[in-house]
């Protein structure tokens, strides 16, 4: 009974995530996906959903081979995250987007770079953009496996992004920055050339990082914070 409401509150979970990001802008029609790592498998969207008529029931519990046993079918991206979870143990949930921003930039081919020192938050001094490869392909997941080996999210050439978390709000968080981020650097590559963070400078920033934001106790409670 404790399995089955857990999985319950995840279900309810994502498809408040992924209506989320619709409001934002973040994702339109039926482009994105969000999942959790659910068992031996993942909790996934379902391929052509849109938010409007997303419901917990529609989440698809598959496989990390696709496998799935409802009528319903997965994410067309279900490789991609799957390969996530396999490279990275600390991975619980895994949200794609198509986010303007992070679009734009993923088509110049271009990686984010340490215009800014919270670019450290994402685990390094850039967020990497992978080369592209057609969606949906076990390629483009094996390429965004291994850049977010050692990064919480990368873009996609000509695509989008992808952002995991420990927790589905970590995850929805990363993808939110992200896309903050990516629209600032356009923003400021617009008006000039940006000036960027020495490596020594983001040697410091990440230095402060190690115990940045953490409280003994913490009296908010935070939406989406399960695993």
């Amino acid at each position: 009974m404790a399995g089955n409401l857990k999985e319950q509150a995840i279900r309810r979970a994502i498809v408040e995530v992924y209506v989320e990001l619709a409001r934002l802008g973040m994702n339109a029609v039926s482009s994105g996906n969000v999942s959790v790592r659910f068992g031996k498998g993942m909790l996934i969207t379902p391929t052509g959903c849109t938010a409007e008529g997303l419901r917990p029931a529609d989440i698809v519990a598959t496989g990390f081979d696709g496998s799935s046993k409802v009528k319903l079918r997965p994410s067309s991206e279900w490789a991609m995250h799957a390969e996530i979870y396999r490279r990275v143990g600390e991975a619980h949930c895994v949200v794609h987007t198509h986010a303007d921003s992070c679009v734009a930039l993923s088509c110049l081919r271009r990686p984010l770079p340490s215009f800014h020192y919270m670019i450290q938050v994402f685990g390094g001094s850039d967020v990497p953009c992978v080369d592209y490869h057609p969606f949906g392909t076990r390629e483009l997941g094996a390429a965004a496996g291994a850049a977010l080996e050692n990064r919480k999210a990368c873009l996609m050439a000509n695509h989008g992004m992808i952002a995991r978390g420990a927790t589905i709000r970590a995850a929805f968080d990363a993808a939110v920055l992200l896309e903050t981020m990516c629209r600032q650097y356009l923003a400021a590559s617009a008006a000039g050339t940006p000036v960027l963070l020495s490596p020594d400078d983001m040697a410091i920033v990440a230095r402060q990082f190690e115990d940045y934001g953490r409280q003994p106790r913490s009296p908010i409670k935070r939406r989406w914070s399960l695993p």
